[in-house]
């Protein structure tokens, strides 16, 4: 992963509501959630959960899918993992690690 796609990530993620979304939508999993069960339980008015969904979606932290009349927005795990892996690639001063890294999330696809 290139140091600027992982830059993107992060400023998407520097933002308390979006942090927020991103965690509720981690938690979610594979299932995904509406923007109207997102700003019910956030407590984020439409217009303003639009906008940070629109920034996740641009750092390749979110997609969108339409499923009927309904948008379903999911994490993109493979892409929290490259940032995981970016940020501790080196953790052991450069030598491999004995131990495989607890910060990957092997959730189904």
């Amino acid at each position: 992963m290139e140091s600027n796609n992982v830059v993107k990530a992060l400023a998407a993620l520097a933002q308390a509501s979006r942090l927020e979304i991103f965690r509720a939508l981690v938690v979610a999993g594979q299932a995904g959630l509406t923007p109207g069960s997102l700003a019910e339980s956030l407590g984020v008015a439409p217009n303003t959960l639009s906008f940070h969904l629109k920034e996740l979606m641009h750092a390749e932290l979110v997609t969108q899918e339409r499923i009927g009349r309904n948008l379903i927005y999911r994490a993109q795990f493979d892409r929290m993992n490259d940032v995981l892996t970016y940020l501790t690639q080196n953790c052991c001063q450069g030598q491999e690690c004995l131990a495989q890294a607890s910060t990957h999330c092997d959730c189904p696809a």
